[in-house]
């Protein structure tokens, strides 16, 4: 094997994790000088801010405009339990994951909520289920995109226009970086920390007609925590959509969703923070291409996530190696990539295959991504050297 020699060009921004991600390019501190800090959210102008988060989510994602949108306590987490928790139950559920966070839901819904008909579509790591099975005369949940595993669904041609059931959709790392079709979709969720490089803590709920027509007409036989209720007396609580949130927000964080929403409009919109997330995936794909000893996981390239790719090394004396052995090796590749200041927090999620995860979001750069290629390479290299040293 031909030794690499270490690169001489850095990224500038070397913050490739997958949450929190990166901020905008140029960020600063300054920017968040007009917050309102120090003052009621419930006061006018804290609820204006709260509204123009909410109008500017509405103005770049191109929500319809009889679309509810509301910022919710607990951030994508939090928003997805609130629908799960007040929507659930009248019909049977079909529950779709293929990675960690959709197992997730998975989860809650059969443990904790325990509804009565329950089916599960699943997949490994890197593959979708058959999407084809699903029947949507149920109550359908899914994830758009899976960010531990990097597969997405390619687009909403799966869900039919004249669906009985409601869809429900995690797409916490597919808002602002993926085509979503909303009329296919009932509730969507997302937090500001991931392709737009917000600050945790909040979340996005977006409720479709449907959704509230099913909130205002069904009441859960479980008893519902404050933080979870969207109506009272049988009518949706509007003000939640208008910017008078279920509890205290951070006007902080707030001030820097803002911000991240004024410069996603600078950059073209949702088209162009879906083309620099997909020059940014470009610039991974083509090096996986051209590199025989490091994948994509995800198996279809229609299903690769343009945000969280997740990659796995296939180099055949590094899967000669049994799991742990397999998983120590990608972490020494992750380490010497943070001891050299060029790439931090590119490890795979826990719960994953071992490998790496780089964050492609609209907030990061493609000449950082480009520049960051051949420290894969080196650290590659620089890590297997250490296997024959072990075998000698």
């Amino acid at each position: 094997m031909t030794k690499t020699v270490k690169p001489d060009l850095r990224p500038g921004n070397t913050h490739f994790s997958s949450g929190p991600c990166s901020k905008r390019p140029g960020w600063s501190l300054e920017a968040l000088q007009d917050a309102t800090l120090g003052r009621s959210h419930r006061a006018k102008i804290g609820k204006n801010k709260l509204k123009l988060a909410i109008d500017l989510t509405r103005e770049v994602l191109d929500v319809p405009a009889d679309y509810r949108i509301g910022i919710v306590p607990a951030s994508d987490t939090g928003a997805v339990e609130m629908a799960l928790w007040s929507l659930l139950g009248p019909r049977g559920v079909d529950m779709v994951a293929w990675e960690s966070f959709g197992s997730g839901w998975v989860s809650d819904v059969v443990k904790e909520l325990k509804l009565p008909d329950v089916r599960k579509f699943t997949a490994d790591y890197g593959q979708l289920p058959d999407l084809a099975k699903i029947d949507f005369d149920r109550d359908v949940v899914f994830t758009w995109n899976g960010t531990t595993s990097g597969v997405r669904v390619p687009n909403g041609d799966f869900i039919p226009a004249d669906r009985q059931g409601l869809t429900i959709c995690d797409a916490t790392s597919a808002a602002f970086a993926q085509d979503m079709d909303f009329t296919k979709l009932d509730v969507v969720t997302f937090s500001w920390q991931k392709v737009l490089g917000g600050e945790g803590a909040h979340g996005i709920l977006i409720l479709s007609p449907r959704a509230v027509e099913r909130l205002q007409s069904y009441e859960p036989a479980w008893p519902l925590p404050k933080i979870f209720r969207l109506t009272k007396g049988g009518k949706l609580i509007e003000g939640i959509f208008v910017g008078e949130t279920i509890n205290t927000p951070s006007m902080l964080c707030v001030e820097d969703y803002i911000d991240a929403l004024e410069w996603a409009k600078s950059v073209g919109g949702l088209k162009g923070l879906v083309a620099r997330a997909d020059a940014n995936a470009k610039a991974i794909f083509d090096f996986v291409d051209a590199n025989d000893w490091i994948a994509n996981l995800a198996v279809d390239p229609a299903t690769r996530s343009n945000t969280s790719v997740c990659l796995k090394i296939v180099d055949k004396d590094v899967t000669a190696l049994d799991a742990a052995g397999q998983a120590d090796f990608a972490k020494g590749v992750v380490a010497l990539l943070e001891k050299e200041g060029v790439a931090f927090d590119i490890g795979a999620y826990r719960d994953a295959p071992s490998g790496l995860r780089i964050w492609a979001g609209a907030t990061i750069e493609t000449a950082d991504m480009q520049a960051l290629m051949p420290w894969l390479a080196y650290a590659f290299e620089t890590q297997k050297a250490t296997l024959g040293k072990a075998a000698a």
